[in-house]
């Protein structure tokens, strides 16, 4: 995991990199969704925080249209691009997200030069923690106050996302860049992905002697693999069969219907979404009126429907969320779109050092690949740091 620069290093590297001073550096961080998964493009709910790990850009508009692009990770090298003519076809690795984003406010009217850009993160990637949004996010804030675009949130959450579904052939939702937009710390962000109204819920794990762990499996995955897009297929058709602009119109109580109307496997889809919509609901009203412990019932029941219903989970996921609850967390679930990636585990103070020890045991013993395991907190969301 990469140990993140200080402005005023990045600021020093951009300079030795670029031979000049950027005009800005932007900061977005990744996310952890605490509850509801897969919900987000059916329209449903969702309740993700911004963690205290981050993607930071330092940026200098050009006057021409070249684009130049490197990280402080990795071994891509320098990369080039013309801002007149982005292509996604020819996009590589991490630089297809700032690039994206380009194309994306290009769409939108916004007129977006050439650039230099250094990037420098600390989000673990493939982690199911929203490394790319990240970058997308730190990435559109910047362009957005240096091309004087005024945009809104609302339109940065969607630009961002028609980078994601039309430049990087992902088909996600609008959660990932809603949470590292939206973010505060102590707080996350009850999200409606019908409308985007969104408002913010107290979580504060540590004022109530928890400690919110990310078990990063070593299992990478890909939003853009085919195993993503067929769960969203299967919901698309599911919502289809039961005459609902989308699975957020079906009730726990149309369940048994539905049971009726769909095949087994579209059937398991769907009631994983119906019901993970629910215990949104039920995360947010615990939390604005019980606290944190109050949700861990509900952490264990999302990863079994996530296990069972949508078929996301892998064996290594399962064996950090079991070891995890069995040393001691009062909830688990694997958290991201799935296939790998990491799970988060609610953890009493007292019982971190157990969680952690006994998880590394268990994977060492299963002859997976060690995890890594630190702990993260609700943090503020994307913002200008110099």
């Amino acid at each position: 995991m990469n140990t993140p620069l200080g402005t005023a290093e990045l600021r020093s590297r951009f300079e030795a990199t670029f031979g000049a001073a950027p005009d800005g550096l932007w900061q977005a961080p990744g996310r952890v969704n605490l509850i509801g998964e897969h919900t987000d493009y059916n329209e449903g709910f969702v309740l993700p925080f911004a963690i205290d790990r981050a993607a930071r850009v330092a940026v200098r508009l050009r006057t021409d249209s070249t684009v130049r692009m490197l990280s402080t990770f990795g071994n891509q090298g320098l990369t080039t691009a013309d801002a007149a003519a982005l292509d996604p076809a020819t996009a590589k690795g991490w630089t297809k997200y700032p690039l994206g984003v380009m194309w994306a406010l290009q769409q939108r009217g916004v007129a977006v030069p050439g650039l230099d850009l250094l990037l420098d993160s600390d989000v673990p990637r493939g982690a199911g923690l929203s490394s790319s949004h990240a970058i997308e996010c730190a990435v559109a804030l910047a362009l957005n106050n240096l091309t004087a675009a005024s945009l809104g949130t609302a339109d940065l959450v969607l630009a961002t996302q028609r980078a994601e579904n039309e430049f990087v052939g992902a088909p996600t939702g609008i959660m990932d860049q809603s949470a590292s937009l939206r973010g505060a710390e102590g707080r996350a962000v009850f999200l409606d992905c019908r409308d985007q109204s969104a408002r913010l819920v107290p979580f504060d794990a540590g004022a109530a002697g928890l400690v919110l762990l990310v078990i990063d499996t070593g299992v990478t995955h890909s939003h853009a693999g085919g195993g993503y897009a067929a769960r969203r297929t299967s919901c698309e058709l599911g919502a289809d069969v039961l005459g609902v602009r989308a699975l957020r119109d079906v009730a726990l109580s149309d369940l048994p219907e539905a049971a009726g109307l769909l095949d087994a496997e579209t059937f398991r889809r769907v009631r994983h979404v119906v019901t993970e919509n629910a215990r949104v609901l039920q995360a947010v009203e615990r939390l604005e009126h019980a606290g944190p412990r109050a949700i861990g019932a509900l952490l264990d029941a999302s990863h079994a429907s996530m296990r069972d219903d949508f078929e996301i989970s892998c064996p290594e996921l399962d064996l950090a969320v079991d070891t995890a609850r069995a040393a001691g967390a009062i909830g688990a679930r694997m958290t991201g779109g799935g296939f790998g990636g990491s799970a988060i585990a609610l953890v009493p103070a007292e019982d971190e050092q157990r969680v952690r020890a006994d998880v590394g045991r268990a994977f060492a013993h299963a002859g997976f690949g060690a995890p890594t395991v630190f702990p993260v907190r609700p943090a503020a969301g994307a913002r200008r740091l110099a």
